[in-house]
């Protein structure tokens, strides 16, 4: 029994003492994360945007919105609201001049003239770049999604809406940001018929009531 023992410890102790030696040699790293520098509380934002997809006009938004931050990577856009002018396209002008295109047509009608919602928002991603090292500018990245109320001008215009989109904040100090939000509005405007209304938005947001 005894050389069992000696020679299994024979067998084990070089094992251990290398293994010590490379804990000695490398203790282990430790990683160090920032808490954020700017953090969002009651958020109002005024922006101004595009519906830039649809062929037989385009859109210049002019929106307004509220949102409350749960935490910091969490808030709810509690409402939202847009108004649009419309501007023809040349193909619009061309159907109604050479081909007498009613102005009701259906196809005309599916242009959006209002729309109010609300959103849930998730920024999972924080963080900060050097400009030509010379500032440093804090970010975040989000997604957001909800529901829209659409005011088309069709006669029964008013339809429901599901917004999805993401976007990108630029803070530029802990009252004031700037986010560009890319969404996508899926409308039922029929039983069976659905239209895509994207939109591109550069808001000014304030901040009150955050604390560091």
């Amino acid at each position: 029994m005894r050389y069992a023992l000696l020679l299994l410890s024979s067998l084990l102790l070089p094992g251990m003492a290398r293994a010590q030696a490379e804990a000695l040699e490398n203790p282990g790293t430790v990683s160090a994360v920032q808490e954020r520098l700017y953090r969002m509380n009651h958020e109002l934002s005024l922006g101004v945007g595009v519906l830039p997809a649809d062929a037989f006009y385009k859109g210049l938004l002019g929106s307004v919105g509220y949102t409350y931050h749960f935490t910091d990577s969490f808030a709810w856009q509690v409402g939202r609201g847009s108004y649009s002018y419309n501007l023809k396209t040349s193909l619009r002008e061309q159907l109604e001049r050479d081909f007498d295109a009613s102005p009701t047509s259906s196809a005309f009608e599916e242009q959006v003239q209002w729309m109010v919602g609300s959103d849930l928002m998730w920024s999972p991603i924080y963080g900060k770049m050097a400009v030509s090292n010379r500032k440093v500018v804090h970010f975040s990245a989000y997604l957001l999604g909800g529901g829209t109320v659409m005011k088309l001008q069709r006669a029964d215009g008013f339809r429901p809406a599901i917004n999805l989109g993401l976007g990108v904040r630029v803070f530029s100090s802990q009252n004031l940001s700037f986010r560009f939000d890319v969404t996508n509005n899926a409308v039922f405007v029929g039983a069976t018929r659905i239209i895509q209304v994207p939109t591109l938005q550069l808001s000014t947001a304030f901040n009150f009531g955050a604390t560091e």
